[in-house]
């Protein structure tokens, strides 16, 4: 059985959103040992949502309810949130509606910012980290690929991600009441994690030139030579972030790389590289001149904006202490996303329904394979019986072994046509019943090993294999 629990930008607060976000690489192992029917999940943790996706091994009849609670106390303890907390801020999705579920997340349908751009790569590398953590089982293989078929279907059939919509471009958007000639702007890009590239293109085609990028884990110089920008050392980080017009952070450290003390420091070294200025005028400083205005400093303050898209925070909030400085960040932009374009996303979503649907009906017919199996095992058992008793009598020449395997292949057209369409009706059950009460045979673990070792495709002439 899938489970998902989800908080997101749309039923939990920034500061829950931001403390699971931080602990995100290590839940997916902890839930594992919570409770032992979760045989496998995999997280997806982006700057505005939380999503545990699992894999329950449960009975036939039991009740998921213990196995739910015990994930939501392990990601509590790996968060430092408190259960109780969790539980009533948590949604939950279980069964099909899990599959539809993703395939929106993926596609951008849930975002912030509908259609965005990001979200489908923030979802394969969730994929790719669970594989690396020994934590995905072929079902959540099985869900994640589809999300991401799913999301670029939406993306190349419909038109809700032709504007390249994004957080960063949101940001930028929210900007321009504050820069009126994008190419006259200094921008300092502080990261190099998953929205670098993206807030970098999205500068240059509004036509910023001049873009220096720092990485506070040293992976500044690489980003810069292959985009073609300057790097930042860390001796003039400082001095760089206060002369920058703009500053976009974007990097998953979990400390604060912008803060008051950095630009304030910033500040007093250009003063002096400068040459000798008035003390009031000294960033931090004020005038015990009467003569000099009270906020001399700050009129004369250069101005900066500075845009947090870092989950964690990547910018104090003490940052609009200095003067001059203004900080856009992630609960800002979201105050500020535009309504759908209800055309493209009505599009989106029957694609997305579409493919949930198909996804359930896989999965339907995939949960009848190990009785498939035992059928065909026992049609041909059968078959390999009389071939052998028709070569014993003298029977060599190949016909009669023909005229069986071909008798076989037609007798289990019909079992298999039908398993197909009891499964998509939901009636599984009365396939297997109806299965004991004729042949006898009852699914086993062995045969769905069998299912998946491939053992009875050597048993299955091409002849046969068409006629099932």
């Amino acid at each position: 059985m899938l489970i998902c629990l989800t908080a997101s930008h749309k039923n939990a607060g920034f500061d829950m959103l931001e403390r699971l976000s931080a602990s995100s690489e290590h839940a997916a192992p902890r839930l594992l040992d919570g409770h032992p029917a979760v045989q496998g999940a995999v997280v997806v943790a982006t700057c505005n949502r939380f999503e545990a996706y699992l894999d329950l091994d449960t009975p036939e009849g039991d009740s998921p309810v213990d196995a739910v609670h015990d994930a939501v106390r392990a990601v509590g303890e790996v968060a430092g949130l408190e259960a109780d907390e969790l539980r009533t801020t948590f949604g939950f999705v279980h069964g099909n509606a899990v599959a539809g579920h993703l395939f929106s997340v993926a596609s951008g349908l849930e975002s912030v910012v509908v259609g965005e751009g990001e979200i489908a790569g923030q979802v394969r590398r969730s994929l790719e980290r669970a594989r690396h953590d020994g934590t995905t089982t072929p079902e959540l293989e099985r869900l994640f690929q589809r999300a991401s078929q799913t999301s670029r279907r939406v993306k190349n059939r419909t038109g809700i991600g032709a504007e390249g919509r994004s957080l960063v471009r949101l940001a930028l958007d929210l900007a321009e009441s504050r820069i009126t000639d994008w190419s006259a702007v200094r921008v300092l890009l502080v990261g190099t994690g998953r929205y670098a590239g993206a807030s970098l293109a999205a500068l240059r085609d509004r036509g910023v030139a001049d873009v220096a990028v720092y990485s506070p884990t040293g992976r500044g110089p690489k980003f810069a030579a292959s985009h073609g920008i300057e790097a930042v050392s860390s001796g003039d980080y400082a001095t760089a972030a206060a002369g920058a017009d703009l500053i976009v952070t974007c990097t998953t450290v979990e400390h604060h790389v912008v803060d008051r003390e950095l630009l304030e420091l910033g500040r007093t070294e250009l003063a002096v590289a400068a040459g000798p200025v008035p003390v009031a005028l000294l960033p931090g400083r004020g005038s015990t001149d009467p003569a000099v205005p009270a906020d001399a400093a700050t009129a004369d303050a250069p101005r900066q904006l500075v845009i947090d898209l870092g989950l964690p925070r990547n910018v104090a909030t003490d940052v609009v202490e200095v003067a001059g400085v203004e900080l856009l960040d992630l609960e800002t932009i979201k105050i500020h996303a535009p309504l759908e374009e209800f055309g493209a996303t009505d599009a989106a979503r029957e694609l997305v329904d579409r493919a949930a649907r198909n996804f359930g009906r896989v999965g339907e017919e995939l949960d009848l394979a190990p009785a498939v199996v035992a059928l065909r095992r026992h049609v041909f058992d059968v078959l390999d019986g009389e071939i052998e008793r028709a070569r014993s009598r003298g029977d060599d020449d190949g016909r009669t072994e023909a005229a069986l395997r071909h008798m076989a292949g037609v007798l289990l057209h019909t079992p298999m046509v039908r398993s197909r369409e009891y499964a998509r009706a939901g009636e599984q059950q009365a396939w297997l019943e109806g299965l004991e009460a004729i042949f006898g045979i009852r699914a086993d673990a062995e045969a769905a090993a069998s299912a998946d070792s491939g053992e009875l495709g050597a048993r299955i002439t091409d002849t046969e294999r068409d006629a099932i």
